[in-house]
């Protein structure tokens, strides 16, 4: 008998590992760090549900692409084994470089680098250290391999992340207008000309991925008091940065945060990712502990905020937030706390939140006709699917520090 391993998973039921590799690639440090970063980051303090981790998404992400690869080959399409193998090693890592808190850190502890480029970084080492059997995984990774499709698996508008993450994430929340029909999309998918497409009698399923995504991203991910969550945690940790800078050595970490966060490097190096590869979101929630109690007054309110789900209140609207507004509200909050104006920053600020829900410059959904036409998604006569849905949806918000009790 081959090897297998079983993962029992409560989306996708049982998740089956049949590679000695793509065992040892998820056994890896690296990879297991993924228990300890949360997959929505802060969600779970609007929906408890949410504290599902970054592997849980990943060995999901892996399952579904294992499926569509099946569907794929039973349509006849040609697949070999390498290319099987090397397609869910590329799904099982592509998220392998997100950092604590995953995107709502993301832009502060390592400055112009996103995660898709770390994930890469970290696939080359592993790459190394299994003598070469993940090049193929690279190339899919990156765009490079001969056979689009896979890359488009990986991905694109419809790839096999967004799949997993909309039925995780709309599965731990409870929020169900998220749900979408994965086993049916994946019988749908056919590849043409190179290309990765959606059978014409997929339409209806389609529709209802794109609508549950813009449902998700307004309900779930860009939820207000979420936003106030993530973006309190992102100046508690711009407010320890500026503490440094001022020469306080108290918000100086013990457990390595501060190896990223204090200690900019101009080079990215292998040394820095092993830095990086050893935190997660325990590391960032330590220290928030310890700075509140710390003296300066603005970050020790801020991390109490985050321990105690005392947030900070945002107010959010279509069009800009005045100047004018931003200014009245630092006054009065530096009244109210005897802060300087320029420590308000941290308190009053503001923000865009911008959701595209289909880009077709980008990468799109083409659905393949049965008279061998091809019609882009977004040109689909639909009550649902319109030309308007590539056009992006703006709110602007403004933190009015309303809710926030005053610290004793």
């Amino acid at each position: 008998m081959g090897f297998r391993k079983f993962i029992n998973d409560p989306v996708h039921g049982f998740i089956t590992i049949n590679d000695p590799l793509i065992y040892e690639i998820i056994s890896h440090p690296w990879v297991q760090r993924l228990r300890r970063i949360n997959q929505m980051a802060m969600s779970y303090l609007v929906y408890p549900g949410a504290v599902h981790s970054r592997l849980h998404h990943a060995l999901g992400a892996y399952h579904l692409m294992g499926s569509a690869l099946y569907e794929l080959r039973q349509k006849g399409i040609t697949i070999t084994e390498e290319e099987e193998q090397a397609a869910k090693i590329a799904i099982l890592l592509h998220d392998v470089g997100h950092g604590p808190f995953s995107h709502a850190l993301e832009s502060i502890l390592i400055k112009d680098m996103e995660h898709e480029a770390i994930s890469l970084m970290i696939m080359h080492v592993l790459n190394e250290k299994f003598n070469g059997k993940l090049q193929i995984a690279i190339d899919i990774f990156t765009g490079s391999y001969p056979k689009k499709f896979l890359h488009q698996l990986v991905s694109g508008q419809l790839d096999v992340d967004r799949m997993d993450y909309l039925t995780r994430d709309s599965f731990f929340t409870g929020v169900i207008e998220g749900s979408v029909g994965c086993d049916r999309i994946l019988k749908m998918l056919t590849v043409h000309d190179g290309s990765l497409m959606v059978e014409e009698k997929g339409i209806y399923s389609i529709e209802n991925f794109l609508v549950a995504r813009r449902l998700m991203y307004w309900q779930v991910y860009q939820h207000k008091t979420v936003l106030s969550a993530e973006m309190t945690l992102v100046k508690i940790l711009e407010r320890a940065i500026w503490l440094f800078k001022k020469g306080d050595d108290a918000v100086v970490s013990s457990n390595g945060l501060g190896n990223i966060l204090f200690d900019k490097k101009s080079q990215f190096d292998n040394n820095f990712l092993e830095m990086f590869c050893s935190l997660d979101d325990s590391d960032v929630m330590s220290e928030i502990k310890k700075w509140k109690n710390h003296p300066d007054k603005i970050i020790s309110m801020l991390s109490a905020a985050i321990l105690n789900r005392n947030l900070l209140k945002l107010r959010i609207q279509n069009d800009p937030i005045s100047e004018a507004e931003v200014v009245e509200k630092r006054e009065e909050t530096a009244r109210e706390y005897g802060l300087s104006i320029e420590d308000t920053q941290f308190l009053v600020f503001t923000g865009v939140a911008e959701n595209s829900l289909y880009n077709p410059h980008d990468e799109k959904i083409n659905i393949l006709y049965k008279d061998g036409t091809v019609r882009d998604i977004s040109q689909v006569d639909s009550p649902l699917i319109h030309q308007h849905i590539s056009q992006p949806v703006k709110k602007f918000y403004i933190s009015c520090n309303k809710t926030q009790k005053k610290q004793s």
